[in-house]
């Protein structure tokens, strides 16, 4: 059960980092959607969205990783 809530959680920004990627492809080809007025407005958006739904994967795992001792020593918290 613990998998499948841990899947649930990273699917979620996994789906916001790929419209990110599409936003910013979609502005380089000049397409221009809905919601935003402007082409520059439409890449800050999605360079947002991906960034942020990678950083949160990335915090995920290496929290998960931390838990189970399988970081190397530069990674780890210093108490």
């Amino acid at each position: 059960m613990k998998r499948i809530i841990a899947l649930l959680i990273l699917v979620f920004p996994g789906i916001l980092a790929v419209w990110g990627i599409k936003l910013m492809r979609d502005m380089t080809f000049g397409i221009l959607d809905a919601p935003f007025p402007k082409l520059w407005l439409q890449f800050a958006a999605g360079l947002i969205l991906c960034v942020g739904g990678i950083g949160f994967i990335a915090g995920f795992i290496l929290h998960r990783d931390r838990k189970r001792n399988k970081v190397q020593t530069k990674f780890k918290k210093s108490n």
